[in-house]
């Protein structure tokens, strides 16, 4: 099956059957959830697709995450952070899976923060999103998802006010578990340019259907888009990152040929073409010189 989006409207409706015309303004942008309800009656799989929402877990338990092109085992306590950008999915949860989750739309934030959520460090695209907790950490980010349980509960006029400062405290505190300013320091006109053109680049993925076709498949593409000449953006990226620019979009484009023949049904063919490529041989070509394997092989494992 090929990677879809799924709304926060369609997450309620099939996850919960709550109807849309029953979501208020408010929980129609934000809601909060116990794993272990969530699980009761349903330990299947997650489909892997990408949401329209943001959210953030506290797990407790053992499972694979599917993040991207990423497998990320998880025992234990953890606190991970989901990006709309990002299509993911899990393995079937253990019954005796514990934890929270709260799921929003970036409006539920609008003016609470000065950066949008999408800038945060913990919801940037390439942002490893798993922080593993020890008994201090998981006690302080437990008492802070109990408030949000018993707030959204409450007959207060104010609680969805309270409930944004309480999920701000998770993001905030979770940067302090993990720093990651200077990852997002741009120091220089030429740090800002590769930041750019990663955004752009991101922002072609994921492929959602045979008929889509990725088309930055050159520096000069790219540089075109961004409206500077092709030296100027070779040289930034290799100043910044000391590799060139086609090597960040081979890279990419490995990383979205890795999802697609893991995820989805399509056949190499329709996965050559989506990603840009003339013909399968020449694709068969570029992901063997990528990842030292043939398309095929790797579908197999």
């Amino acid at each position: 099956m090929a990677t879809s989006t799924e709304s926060l409207e369609e997450f309620y409706r099939h996850k919960f059957n709550i109807l849309s015309q029953n979501l208020t303004k408010h929980t129609g942008q934000f809601n909060v959830f116990r794993i272990e309800d969530r699980i009761a009656t349903n330990t299947t799989a997650a489909n892997y697709i990408r949401r329209d929402f943001f959210k953030i877990m506290l797990f407790r338990g053992n499972t694979v995450f599917h993040y991207g092109d990423r497998s990320i085992a998880i025992n234990g306590t953890t606190l991970l952070f989901f990006h709309p950008k990002v299509p993911y999915t899990y393995e079937a949860l253990e019954p005796d899976t514990k934890g929270c989750f709260c799921v929003f739309k970036e409006e539920f934030f609008q003016d609470s923060f000065r950066i949008n959520l999408s800038e945060l460090p913990l919801f940037s695209v390439g942002t490893y999103p798993v922080f593993k907790l020890n008994d201090e950490n998981y006690g302080e980010i437990s008492a802070i998802f109990e408030k949000i349980l018993a707030t959204i509960e409450k007959d207060y006029i104010y609680k969805y006010e309270l409930i944004k400062s309480y999920v701000g405290e998770l993001i905030f505190l979770a940067l302090q578990l993990h720093p990651a300013v200077d990852l997002y320091r741009h120091v220089d006109a030429g740090s800002r340019m590769t930041a750019a053109f990663t955004e752009l680049l991101e922002r072609q993925f994921p492929i959602e259907s045979t008929t889509q076709r990725f088309e930055l498949r050159s520096p000069k593409v790219a540089a075109e888009r961004l409206s500077v000449h092709v030296n100027y953006l070779n040289r930034a990226i290799k100043k910044t990152t000391g590799r060139t620019t086609t090597d960040h979009i081979f890279e990419r484009l490995a990383t979205e040929a890795k999802a697609l023949l893991k995820y989805t049904n399509w056949s190499i063919a329709e996965i050559s073409y989506a990603l840009g490529f003339e013909d399968q041989a020449h694709f068969n070509n570029f992901f063997k010189k990528q990842t030292n394997g043939s398309p095929s092989s790797f579908r197999k494992v």
